[in-house]
């Protein structure tokens, strides 16, 4: 199998201070979660998952931001914090850190929107930050795309590059498939996965990706 296990980092600018702030918080709140009894534990999901028919109507909007740091299992947690430790730290190095905090919370709201337009009658929590992740791998992709993905192949503990472009293209194809495998389904019919919110996210990160590439000219940043 094949892991991404880092990328071409650039070697000045902003701290990750929220890059790193969120996976500590992601970590956190999955603790709590888990160390709840079975019952609460879906008490829980349900009170501060965001629930899309229950978005339609108004009711628990800040569940839209609540969900963001939510999750449904220790491979789905260990999955986003891998992409968000590889990817969100040059994006921070380079915007800022109000900037960065900003991008990340609209990307993950942008995310959850997008799911809840294709499956607004759902009334299945929607949890995790691959909404949000996705709009930070949408900005790396237009920011640093002379950037390059550090890969683990696990079966022969090699190691080697890909272009970033190649790798986030790939990755988006896939979200982009499954979405429209999946429309008209619940996200348990589909792998209980919110496809769309992930097309969402890295859509509105390509967005905001330009933008910063407009206004800090990583254009030239090469790696």
């Amino acid at each position: 199998m094949l892991f991404p296990i880092g990328d071409d980092n650039i070697q000045s600018g902003h701290p990750a201070v929220f890059s790193t702030l969120f996976l500590l918080l992601n970590v956190g709140v999955f603790i709590f979660q888990t160390s709840a009894p079975p019952g609460a534990q879906a008490a829980l999901t349900n009170e501060w998952g965001a629930i899309p028919y229950e978005i339609v109507q108004g009711i628990d909007l800040g569940t839209l931001f609540t969900s963001i740091f939510m999750h449904g299992s220790w491979l789905h947690l260990i999955g986003n914090m891998l992409y968000l430790w590889i990817f969100a730290d040059n994006i921070e190095a380079v915007v800022g850190n109000f900037r960065f905090v900003v991008f990340y919370l609209l990307g993950g709201l942008t995310a959850s929107l997008t799911q809840i337009a294709f499956n607004p009658i759902s009334g299945i929590p929607i949890v995790g930050a691959s909404g949000a992740i996705a709009a930070v791998m949408g900005a790396y992709i237009v920011m640093f795309p002379g950037s390059r993905v550090k890969m683990l192949f696990l079966l022969l503990f090699m190691v080697f590059y890909v272009p970033s472009w190649v790798f986030l293209g790939i990755w988006f194809a896939q979200q982009a498939l499954s979405g429209i495998g999946a429309l008209g389904m619940e996200p348990e019919d589909s792998g209980g996965i919110a496809w769309w919110a992930h097309i969402g996210g890295f859509l509105f990160g390509l967005a905001a990706g330009y933008y910063f590439r407009r206004k800090f000219n990583t254009r030239w940043i090469h790696h």
